[in-house]
């Protein structure tokens, strides 16, 4: 059986990277390819339990430290018991966040931890994206929106504007660091215009 493709989005909060997920699995699975839309973090039921004490609560309700520890057990749950057997049985499997968020919040913007991220990615994941779409958008846009939504899981936009100002430079400091996986796409525009070109992208991947 055709080993699976494995697709990410990343963005800031806001930034309107799960409806771009959201919309491309909807277009391939049209297509009749077999997909797995999934979320990070979350994505097997013992993440999603871990995802309820990330994203809720205090903004300062974890160390940085702490905070990695809990992102990578989720990480793993849902690596065992989603990503890796959706593509062993050849899906495309798609993914709201994954390593790359860990990078950049964490990694970039809460205190000196890149070494341990990638030491921590190193030995419990071991796992990159074929393709990861960075939804580029104002932060100012993004968090607006992100905190219109609430949704309850709204701990990193309670944050504030410079933290979200931050972490969009690290994706973008991000992509320019993996050119042959990441592609930026702009998200300052019509839902539909930013899905027609994600949807090209991947195409010519193909």
């Amino acid at each position: 059986m055709t080993q699976g493709i494995f697709i990410t989005f990343e963005g800031i909060d806001g930034s309107g990277k799960s409806t771009q997920a959201r919309l491309l699995a909807e277009r391939l699975q049209f297509s009749g390819r077999k997909v797995v839309l999934t979320r990070e973090p979350g994505g097997s039921e013992g993440a999603e339990e871990i995802r309820q004490l990330l994203l809720t609560g205090d903004p300062n309700r974890w160390s940085a430290e702490t905070e990695l520890l809990l992102f990578n057990a989720a990480r793993r749950d849902h690596l065992e018991k989603t990503i890796r057997p959706a593509l062993a049985e050849g899906a495309v499997v798609i993914s709201d966040r994954f390593a790359d968020s860990t990078r950049v919040y964490q990694g970039a913007t809460r205190g000196d931890l890149r070494g341990a991220v990638e030491q921590l990615h190193s030995i419990m994941i071991g796992q990159e994206p074929d393709l990861t779409f960075i939804i580029d958008m104002d932060p100012q846009i993004a968090l607006e929106r992100g905190l219109a939504r609430s949704s309850g899981e709204d701990r990193f936009e309670d944050f504030g504007l410079g933290f979200q100002e931050t972490l969009r430079h690290g994706f973008l400091t991000l992509a320019k660091a993996h050119p042959s996986r990441c592609l930026v796409v702009d998200g300052n525009r019509a839902v539909e215009a930013v899905a027609a070109e994600v949807a090209a992208q991947f195409e010519a991947r193909q």
